[in-house]
């Protein structure tokens, strides 16, 4: 398409061929914003609950995917990548990472074990928390993909977690044995 257009707009004789033929603008991370990337929709394992002082699993689904639309007006696609994904769990500390978090189920891991992307509440409550992903991005005009400099981080939107706390205590004998013991 755009050899079709250069062959129409060819200079006429005497013409200059650099102002006969409209160049397209450097084209910056900012002009790709309107673009839209997704946001990360997080999701806190086990079912966005946790225990205080036990590792809640965090993910996010952010991934590659490609918009298209136009700019300057011309027809583009714009490829986004995640790059960094900044988990904020909602009391005050976060975590950035190269990697979206993984199930416990995917790392064949017990629940509450630690992972990349977990973090451990220090007291019951529920926190907002949420991931805010930082995406690279290349265009591509119909003659392949070109890389753009720069990052733009989209701001998820918040995951109300809650946080338990539980309390054990090691007994002699089972309920079954002595159902009037305590916590039985």
């Amino acid at each position: 398409m755009i050899s079709c257009w250069e062959f129409v707009n060819q200079p006429e004789e005497g013409e200059d061929p650099e102002e006969a033929t409209p160049a397209i603008p450097e084209i910056t991370i900012t002009d790709l914003a309107s673009f839209s990337p997704e946001p990360g929709i997080l999701a806190g394992e086990p079912d966005n609950l946790g225990v205080a002082g036990l590792p809640t699993n965090f993910t996010t689904d952010a991934d590659v995917h490609t918009q298209a639309g136009e700019l300057f007006g011309f027809p583009i696609q714009v490829r986004f990548t995640p790059a960094t994904y900044t988990f904020l769990y909602g009391d005050g500390e976060s975590r950035a990472s190269d990697t979206a978090g993984t199930s416990w189920d995917d790392l064949k891991q017990a629940q509450f074990t630690p992972t990349d992307t977990s973090h451990s509440y220090a007291e019951r409550g529920t926190y907002d928390a949420s991931v805010d992903v930082s995406y690279t991005a290349e265009i591509d005009l119909g003659v392949g993909w070109f890389p753009i400099d720069g990052q733009l981080t989209i701001t998820g939107a918040t995951q109300e977690i809650r946080i338990y706390e539980a309390h054990t205590a090691l007994v002699a004998r089972t309920c079954d044995e002595q159902p009037t013991a305590p916590g039985c």
